[in-house]
């Protein structure tokens, strides 16, 4: 009976709550957040980074290859009903080639897409070493995010750019970014979730990213099959090449 009556409190017994997140400075959280990463040490060290996968949008997939590299490079190139799309950065200067749009030819970025694509371009994200970028960043707090308890930042960008991060109060890694910019003169507001972390080289990154976007039905999903670091990647990668000479002109000459 005794044994019965314990066994009867035990199931009774109200579950004990779990630990609130604990109250950490800016300093502690981004502390906390760089060593999740892999260390500032090994963070620097990456010079450049090569990702290769596939991303879907409603009833498309397509493969595509990302590559970074300091300074302030960036390349994107993905396959497309059989045809291939290029948008690249390379330092103050961007361009593109979209031949699902008619454009063949590479072609300067317009200025909406170069300060975005510029933001992406830090190989480092913006809260490693964000004072010397001219960003300014504060934390808000803590707060769940779809059922995780998380450290909210907000990131301020020297650009006029904005981040929220949320920062996993556990892992110190992010979770998800709210990103407001503007376009074409509208403000517009990028959802990105980020998971699926794995260890890289000494570095934790994620294999799967959703970006959302106000305005525009449904989610892109990126899957990253592979990452490489510090491969050599040509700085020519990123150098708008010259358009192609039309073969009449050439039988012209």
């Amino acid at each position: 009976m005794k044994r019965l009556s314990l066994l009867a409190f035990a199931l009774l017994a109200p579950l004990p709550l779990l630990a609130a997140p604990a109250e950490l400075s800016l300093d502690e959280v981004l502390a906390r957040h760089y060593e999740a990463r892999g260390g500032l040490e090994r963070i620097r060290s990456v010079q450049d980074v090569r990702a290769q996968g596939s991303f879907t949008m409603g009833p498309m997939t397509a493969p595509f290859t990302l590559e970074s590299k300091r300074p302030n490079k960036l390349r994107l190139e993905f396959t497309l009903q059989g045809m291939t799309g290029v948008q690249a950065v390379d330092g103050d200067s961007g361009w593109q080639i979209m031949p699902f749009m008619g454009k063949s030819d590479p072609e300067p970025m317009g200025d909406d897409e170069l300060r975005s694509f510029s933001q992406q371009a830090d190989i480092d994200g913006p809260l490693v070493d964000w004072q010397a970028k001219g960003h300014t960043v504060e934390l808000l707090g803590t707060e769940e995010v779809e059922g995780t308890d998380a450290y909210k930042l907000r990131i301020d960008l020297a650009s006029g750019d904005q981040i929220t991060t949320w920062l996993d109060a556990e892992y110190f890694l992010d979770l998800k970014w709210d990103v407001r910019t503007t376009m074409r003169g509208q403000e517009v507001k990028i959802g990105i979730s980020q998971g699926d972390y794995k260890e890289v080289d000494g570095l934790m990154l994620p294999h799967a990213t959703t970006q959302t976007m106000d305005g525009m039905p449904g989610a892109s999903t990126y899957t990253v099959e592979s990452y490489t670091l510090n491969t050599g990647i040509a700085d020519d990668r990123f150098k708008m090449p010259e358009a192609a000479t039309p073969a009449a002109e050439t039988a012209a000459e």
